[in-house]
């Protein structure tokens, strides 16, 4: 137990949907762990845990006006875009929410107050100006949404180290549009807080380099601490018998690709078809194991098992020790709990060089990095890892090695808990 026992809570959207959301989870179980008094405040909860505490929308008629017209405007300005928007990119948020003040009011007390994952939940001008002065703050990123004017992932664009506007995600030309005064208003708001109530924490070095570039996010402490797993329950399975279970031949090759939505181009999948369609033929019994929301809707010159979401990590555990190599092909990320949960599960990776994704993989140790979209090194890095299972399979050990050592979550819970511990 830590020598000093605090109380957190942990503000999510969700408590189980969604990367981000498991991460904090997995964290608020990790501080239970260890002794600290944690509990979750979400929007919309799935777990049965009873500490975790679910947001209950006010009802009365003024509440119902109030958050009818906040609704309304947030709305309009969004659907100025609704045609002019790309296909394939993934959500766009606003600084603002329909419920202004009223989740800070139900709010449980706590000494240290942890941010998460928030858009649509949290406003910012309500949250900033009325959460008390004697509370400290520490805010976990998963992605780049708080340095921006709306976008979760930039793409490269590097806009948010200025200002926003003219936004390629929205379709936009114009320099003053959405994006710009959702940055203006995130700017304003978190220009009006001390460096000393707010302390910001990144699961990846990556990220924590995108903090202090930002105008409005800079002057504030940042800190690196990586997430944490239970490593009993994300453990390695034996082969044989799952893929009995998942109706996968024991003599496959198999190749896992994991994302909860397969449609975002952020992922990559397309750039995982196209290396496949290169290296099928020299991979011999090649068989693609999916993971996620959306079955693959491509056709592939290899067969694929496709299973859906999974909350349970033993499940998920059984599902990767399917694999002989997991393949991360994202554009840009954070750090993908997909690349750790392979790693727990003692599976080799081959992943793009990209965020955090070169924090746990570690080229020629536990698996091999490659430039993005570089589908030629990627179909490289596949067939000479699955034709060679010597290898793979020492790269598999070492990944559940560098696991334990590196991102047990009781290290990830003890390094929170000295965090808390140097700003009550």
């Amino acid at each position: 137990m830590s020598p000093c026992k605090m109380k957190v809570v942990h503000i999510s959207k969700n408590d189980l949907a969604g990367g981000a959301a498991r991460a904090a989870y997995r964290l608020h179980k990790g501080l239970q762990r260890i002794g600290h008094d944690s509990a979750m405040f979400v929007e919309s909860r799935a777990s049965d845990d009873p500490c975790v505490a679910e947001f209950q929308k006010p009802m009365d008629i003024p509440s119902l006006v109030r958050r009818g017209l906040r609704q309304l405007r947030i709305s309009r300005d969004f659907n100025r875009y609704r045609q002019s928007r790309p296909a394939g990119y993934e959500l766009f948020s606003d600084d603002r929410s329909p419920y202004a003040s009223a989740v800070h009011k139900q709010m449980p007390a706590c000494q240290v107050i942890n941010l998460h994952w928030i858009p649509g939940l949290i406003d910012y001008q309500s949250f900033f100006t009325r959460v008390p002065r004697s509370t400290p703050i520490v805010w976990t990123l998963h992605d780049l949404n708080p340095l921006t004017g709306g976008c979760h992932y930039d793409l490269g664009c590097g806009r948010y180290a200025d200002h926003c506007g003219s936004c390629p995600q929205l379709g936009s030309s114009d320099p003053r549009d959405l994006s710009y005064n959702v940055w203006s208003r995130k700017h304003r708001f978190l220009s009006m807080v001390s460096p000393s109530r707010l302390h910001f924490v990144t699961p990846s070095k990556w990220l924590a380099r995108q903090v202090r570039r930002s105008p409005f996010l800079g002057r504030f402490p940042v800190c690196t601490i990586p997430y944490g797993l239970d490593l009993e329950e994300l453990a390695p399975r034996p082969r044989d018998s799952v893929r009995d279970l998942l109706g996968i031949p024991r003599d496959a090759r198999v190749l896992l690709f994991v994302a909860e939505d397969i449609a975002n181009r952020r992922k990559g999948f397309n750039h995982l078809v196209e290396a496949l369609r290169k290296c099928a033929r020299e991979i011999p019994s090649l068989l693609l194991l999916s993971l996620g929301q959306n079955k693959p809707r491509v056709q592939l010159p290899i067969p694929c098992v496709h299973v859906g979401s999974i909350n349970n990590d033993r499940f998920l555990s059984m599902v990767y020790s399917a694999a002989d190599l997991f393949a991360i092909c994202s554009m840009q990320d954070n750090l993908p709990n997909t690349v750790l949960e392979a790693m727990a599960c003692g599976i080799a990776s081959v992943g793009t060089a990209v965020g955090g994704i070169p924090d746990m993989v570690r080229d020629g140790v536990n698996g091999l990095t490659v430039a993005a979209t570089d589908a030629g090194a990627l179909a490289d890095a596949i067939t000479g890892l699955l034709n060679n299972r010597v290898r793979c399979w020492e790269m598999g050990a070492n990944a559940r090695r560098i696991a334990l050592q590196e991102y047990s979550l009781e290290l990830q819970a003890r390094r929170y808990a000295e965090l808390y511990a140097s700003i009550v």
